[in-house]
This record gives structure tokens, sequence and C-alpha cells, in this order.
């Protein structure tokens, strides 16, 4: 199966430009395949505005992240990765969503590997 990631990437960008906030991204500049301004970076990580006013032409697909945007005043073509978005979230109340650093990483428990324990069933209740 293809990775979650980027489908909640694009449904919570969306979701945020709705209720006029501010889309942010954190992402992992060590992933190969970024290409940002790594003098921006702190702690091999980097927070990216990815509002409509602050890139041009952004693209985001299942594999990856494009736009143009300005850094120190200098036009720069920007790519992620998907795998290397650690968050999204809105600048103004911190809204959003993050990531593993692994896609779509098995639930704790689960027997997938052979060695776990089975899941639970799930228990319903009755409530009146």
């Amino acid at each position: 199966m293809t990775s979650t990631r980027p489908y909640l990437i694009r449904a919570i960008h969306e979701w945020l430009l709705d209720n006029d906030l501010t889309p942010h991204l954190l992402v992992d500049v060590t992933v190969e395949g970024v290409d940002v301004p790594v003098e921006y970076s702190k702690d091999g990580r980097i927070a990216l505005n990815i509002s409509p006013g602050a890139t041009e032409a952004l693209t985001m697909d299942n594999t990856g992240i494009g736009f143009r945007a300005r850094f120190g005043g200098v036009a720069t073509e920007v790519y992620l990765p998907v795998g290397a978005v650690r968050a999204i979230y809105a600048r103004e109340n911190g809204r959003g969503m993050v990531f593993g650093e692994q896609d779509d990483e098995p639930e704790p428990g689960g027997d997938d590997d052979g060695g776990g324990t089975a899941p639970r069933r799930p228990a319903l209740k009755v409530v009146k």
C-alpha cells in the first residue's frame, strides 16, 4: 500500500487554508533529496511557510513537495521528499499533525513482526 503521509499533508494544508491559518512544514534537512537552503536550518530541521503568499508554484504529490520561495530576499527552488516532512501545522495556534520518522509505522503491539502479541479485539458497550 502507498503511504498515507502525502494525502494527510495535502488534506491538512487545505484545512489550514480554509480556516485562514498559515500552514508551515517542519522538515528534516538530513533526509536524502531535501533541497532547501540549509543555512536557515537549526539542529537539522527547518520550518517552512507554505502559504500562498509565501510560495510560488506550490506542487504536492505522493513523492514530494516543490515550490519557489524567498530566503533572505533571494528566490530559491525548494524540493522536499514527503518522507522528510515531520509536521504540518498552523503558525497561529500550532494545530496540525506530527509524523514519525518512518512512513506508516505499525501500531505498537501489532503482530506484523512475528514476535508481538495479536491485537486485541475491540470491546463494545451499549450505552442507554
